[in-house]
């Protein structure tokens, strides 16, 4: 199994667009081989941001790899540019290949 995460800086008072953001856009994941399953999480805040993290866990990493490497990738992620304005900074991707599950 493999987990992607991106953490999110958002700026204070445009959690709300964010959220929005997300519930609305078309990820097309699950229509995607080795897609297991997606969380959005709110974190902590802070004085100018609250932190955020989206995390999805694949069948491997080959999967997700592939999915980033698709038409359906390049969908989901076409409006991306569009919001620059509620991120505090671009976000930061962390990859996982997970060694024990319980």
């Amino acid at each position: 199994m493999f987990i992607a995460m991106n953490r999110f800086r958002i700026h204070k008072g445009c959690e709300e667009e964010f959220e929005r953001i997300w519930a609305e856009r078309d990820s097309q994941l699950n229509s995607v081989p080795g897609f297991i399953a997606f969380h959005l999480l709110r974190g902590p805040e802070h004085d100018d941001y609250t932190l955020y993290a989206s995390h999805s866990m694949w069948a491997s990493r080959d999967a997700f790899d592939a999915w980033t490497r698709s038409q359906a990738f390049r969908d989901a992620h076409r409006s991306a540019g569009d919001h620059r304005h509620v991120y505090l900074e671009s976000p930061a991707l962390e990859c996982f290949d997970v060694v024990q599950k319980g």
